[in-house]
């Protein structure tokens, strides 16, 4: 039975992740029919936004090479966003020809982190970002931008509140309709969250995406909902992290999330039942067990 929180939303967007965060860091090549019946599982589920794959460059992310194939496998349901990540000019000419509607791009909010994985410094990522979502928004595609390295980075130590915001407004400026706050690392906690939050000028154009490397992941959820944010990113099982972060583990599992929303009355539209089911064929198809504490009950019965 629900048992509701003041001072929470009344609906939560899940913005799922599994298929491009998750499956970027496996190390086995999941077959491209696996990934598309693995995408039309999670809509099944009742999922809204299902991030489908990466327009990056087969060398730097290989499990991902076959995104073009997956795209014209989808079995695209009505009122589904299917939004794909883009690293450059040359992946958002890959989603046009693709007819993608909505794409995402990749900040970074530290300057060793920007130079790691953008060979960029953290201003002149600007300069690949712009053109990027000047043509998209041309095109009619909405564009959502994920900032990492939100609360730490591994090499610099504490990221400050001001660089972060710094960051995340000019990529609202430039027209991303939403502005994802990466905790890469796992190592923010609810008060730095809710400051964080705060900071901001417009809560509701913001989305988090944490990782559960101290075990905080859900704790930080309910202090960004309470702060006003209504989307959270989630990873089906908990699968993924970030490649180029050792010390990054699983993102927050989206049974974990959904678990916790229903308890608190929190709408979802989301079929708990369903998303256990696809975890638990998905693990046997990887190989190992789920992360997911939720998956790993329920599926016990």
């Amino acid at each position: 039975m629900p048992h509701p929180m003041d001072g929470l939303p009344k609906q939560v967007t899940v913005y799922e992740v599994g298929p491009r965060d998750g499956l970027q860091n496996e190390s086995a090549i999941v077959p491209v029919e696996v990934k598309a019946e693995f995408i039309d599982r999670l809509a099944d589920a009742g999922h809204k936004v299902i991030e489908a794959t990466s327009f990056v460059h087969p060398k730097w992310v290989p499990q991902l090479a076959d995104a073009d194939e997956l795209l014209t496998r989808l079995h695209r349901r009505p009122g589904v966003r299917y939004p794909v990540l883009v690293p450059n000019e040359r992946g958002l000419d890959r989603a046009l020809d693709r007819g993608v509607a909505e794409i995402a791009v990749f900040a970074s909010a530290t300057e060793t982190f920007a130079a790691k994985n953008l060979n960029r410094s953290l201003e002149s990522q600007f300069e690949m970002f712009e053109p990027v979502v000047a043509r998209a928004l041309d095109n009619g595609v909405r564009v959502r931008a994920y900032v990492s390295m939100c609360f730490g980075d591994p090499w610099e130590g504490p990221t400050p509140i001001a660089q972060v915001v710094r960051v995340g407004e000019r990529l609202l400026g430039l027209g991303c309709h939403e502005l994802s706050l990466g905790d890469t690392t796992g190592v923010g906690t609810p008060g730095h969250v809710t400051a964080l939050i705060k900071a901001f000028r417009s809560p509701e154009r913001l989305a988090v995406h944490f990782h559960d490397t101290y075990g905080q992941a859900l704790g930080n959820t309910l202090a960004a909902l309470r702060a006003g944010v209504t989307t959270v990113d989630a990873s089906t099982g908990g699968i993924g992290g970030c490649p180029y972060a050792e010390s990054a583990t699983g993102n927050l599992a989206t049974e974990d999330l959904v678990w916790m929303l229903q308890g608190l009355g929190i709408d979802t539209g989301l079929d708990l039942g369903k998303l256990v089911a696809t975890s638990t064929w998905l693990a046997g198809l990887l190989g190992r067990p789920s992360p997911s504490r939720v998956v790993q009950a329920l599926a016990k019965g």
